[in-house]
């Protein structure tokens, strides 16, 4: 009866955190939408990406200190109530795109406070053997939320707030686990020496050579990431000619690829070594992507998306994990810097927008994304390694 009071006290509203996490992914549908409404380019468009994730490089180490002097949980707690401002502006502000601007830019310092805080308050509640695969299954949680969007987006066309009905479903959520987490005994216990925490201090973690291609995966994994969320649709209307709304659904496939690979990754890295699940996961999402080049029949391009989806899904819980058993003595540091990383998403995106303008077709956004995953490849020898010194 203990273990089961402990999983919905302790377990259940963390794993909630996760799924608020994955609001960060609205950046895809919101984008394609109010193109559609307000009639923007791509490179305009993609300021939306800009202004969520430029964030992550310039308040990720902060968090840290904040994270260092104040608790996990309270910063977690913090990173809640921003997202729910955030959820609530496309509603008042329906046809600004400058709110749109600053809305995404309160949750992305949301989400930067809640990925700095959130992997490192997965250890308060779950011993270090099993944190890849509870991370892992987090990211199930927050790939969850992610398949949800498009659908419920899609579902509210046609009602007195259309699409953007999302926003309100989603703050409710949000409320929720507020007052789940910051209401469970989950620990938030400062860390002593903070004062000793510092950009520098941060920064020279990247000294370590491991840490310094980690953080560079996570720039691509996460830039690659958003740049699928942007582009996929926009390439489904591009070869099939559809409109944004059921274009847009083509996202929810990707997600829920992602979604049942996070879960079965969650139970296998519970028992199995990362370097093995690491080269099976960049190999499919490889093939994943040339699929969706070469595809011009929608089957095709459903198969290429789920498969890109499959390898995907673990890579980021899987550098993440590794980084942080490389040097657990400074987790909350680590886990700032590589959040830093997610910056990838404003880096990117907007490239993906440039050359899809210059070329006048999404073919040349996919072929630069597959370009740049082939640094994923390159870094397996480390992951490797670094998986068995860890073990």
């Amino acid at each position: 009866m203990g273990k089961k009071n402990q999983f919905f006290t302790t377990i259940l509203p963390v794993m909630l955190g996760f799924f608020v996490m994955g609001f960060v992914d609205l950046v895809g549908i919101s984008t394609n939408y109010v193109k559609a409404d307000l009639g923007m380019s791509d490179s305009v468009s993609s300021l939306i990406s800009v202004s969520c994730f430029v964030w992550f490089f310039l308040l990720s180490i902060p968090t840290g200190f904040l994270m260092n002097k104040y608790g996990r949980k309270n910063v977690v707690l913090v990173s809640f109530i921003l997202s729910m401002v955030a959820l609530v502006i496309p509603i008042v502000l329906k046809d600004s795109f400058a709110g749109y601007l600053v809305a995404f830019a309160l949750l992305g310092i949301g989400n930067t406070l809640l990925q700095v805080a959130m992997n490192p308050l997965v250890s308060e509640v779950v011993s270090g053997d099993r944190l890849t695969g509870t991370i892992t299954l987090g990211q199930f949680v927050k790939a969850v939320c992610s398949f949800l969007a498009p659908i419920i987006a899609a579902a509210c066309v046609g009602t007195a707030f259309g699409w953007r009905l999302l926003f309100p479903i989603y703050a409710a959520v949000t409320l929720l686990a507020t007052l789940w987490l910051w209401l469970s005994p989950v620990k938030n216990t400062p860390i002593e020496g903070a004062e000793k925490v510092s950009f520098a201090r941060t920064f020279s973690l990247l000294k370590d050579n491991t840490i310094l291609l980690f953080f560079i995966a996570i720039l691509v994994l996460v830039g690659v990431d958003v740049g699928m969320g942007v582009s996929f649709p926009k390439l489904i209307m591009e070869r099939f000619d559809l409109p944004v709304e059921k274009a847009s659904l083509g996202n929810s496939i990707y997600f829920f690829a992602r979604t049942v690979s996070a879960f079965c990754g969650g139970i296998i890295l519970m028992k199995m070594n990362e370097k093995n699940f690491y080269l099976v996961s960049i190999i499919a999402a490889a093939a994943g992507l040339v699929g969706m080049l070469c595809a011009h029949v929608q089957w095709l391009m459903v198969a290429s998306v789920i498969l890109f989806g499959l390898g995907y899904a673990n890579l980021f819980s899987i550098i993440f994990s590794l980084a942080i058993k490389h040097v657990p003595a400074r987790a909350n540091e680590v886990s700032s810097l590589l959040v830093t990383g997610i910056a990838g998403g404003a880096i990117v995106t907007p490239l993906l927008g440039i050359v899809t303008d210059a070329t006048g077709t999404q073919t040349a956004a996919f072929v630069a994304m597959l370009v740049i995953w082939v640094y994923m490849c390159l870094i397996f020898g480390k992951v490797s390694k670094t998986a068995n010194e860890s073990a």
